[in-house]
């Protein structure tokens, strides 16, 4: 999981996926925003603003639907962000390393820097799902927890 580029356009984001088996990854569906999209195979950015509970979440699926939502504190009710443009997302499966990649619009993004959550949730046949995260602060997952805030997204050098 890490920034591919970041720019005044676009932030790029890449999850490399290993280990899994099978892989379900949701059908293609048209480009656009859709909501239960964590419930199987997804990718996801959160982003807190400096000095508040508030924070940003963005969900990218393999269907290429996305989702953007912002909260006023922790697990507080979700709000939708606006977002100028579709998030964009491309994953490319393999035989044991499948490449997710995301881009989210620069324009979508809360005030930078902004410490930054990059998780995954990797749904594979037979039921099985895992939950990724940089940090996983308590035995469950949970990836609306501070703890799970571990990185910073900077503002781009050059906007």
């Amino acid at each position: 999981m890490g920034i591919l580029s970041h720019d005044r356009n676009w932030l790029g984001l890449r999850w490399t996926v290993t280990g899994a088996q099978k892989v379900i990854v949701p059908p293609f569906r048209r480009r656009g925003r859709a909501d239960g999209l964590w419930q199987t195979t997804c990718f996801e950015l959160f982003l807190k603003e400096p000095d508040t509970g508030r924070y940003t979440e963005f969900n990218l699926s393999p269907s290429s639907q996305w989702a953007a939502y912002d909260f006023e504190d922790y697990r507080g009710k979700p709000e939708g962000r606006p977002v100028p443009r579709d998030l964009q997302a491309t994953y490319r499966p393999g035989g044991k390393t499948s490449i997710f990649d995301g881009y989210i619009p620069s324009a979508a993004l809360p005030r930078l820097p902004a410490a930054m959550a990059l998780t995954a949730v990797i749904e594979e046949t037979g039921g099985v799902k895992s939950y990724w995260s940089l940090c996983h602060s308590g035995s469950a997952p949970d990836f609306h927890d501070p703890a799970c805030f571990t990185a910073t997204l900077a503002a781009p050098e050059n906007p």
